[in-house]
């Protein structure tokens, strides 16, 4: 198993636990429309995905997914400590190039980038 597949498969569960119970209601009013949505993450030496699909189930990927929403390119110490953290201070410095490429793209990273540690 990849460190960084490793590392997303962990996140992915927690993004679960918290979304699932959030697509009821009057919040999954305004969470639905952004689902379903993949992240391609990709690094020098590796490329992992986030995928979750309309009724929240979060998964990672390896490899890059099809018609991905964002794609996020960054050296593989900065996002191993970003995903194994999730501190923004315990990141390395280093380039982080985020490519949004849906607009339901943009606002869920904006929204989860905390999260992710970036």
């Amino acid at each position: 198993m990849s460190c960084l597949y490793s590392h997303l498969t962990a996140v992915s569960g927690d993004i679960e636990l918290r979304l699932k119970p959030q697509l009821t209601g009057l919040a999954g009013m305004m969470i639905k429309p952004y689902l379903p949505q993949s992240w391609v993450f990709e690094t020098e030496s590796e490329t992992v995905s986030l995928v979750v699909d309309a009724q929240g189930n979060v998964s990672a990927v390896r490899g890059a997914a099809s018609r991905p929403d964002v794609t996020i390119a960054t050296s593989h110490a900065r996002l191993e400590a970003a995903l194994r953290t999730r501190d923004a201070s315990q990141v390395p410095p280093g380039p982080l190039t985020v490519t949004p490429h849906t607009g339901k793209g943009r606002t869920a990273f904006e929204f989860l980038r905390p999260r992710l540690g970036l």
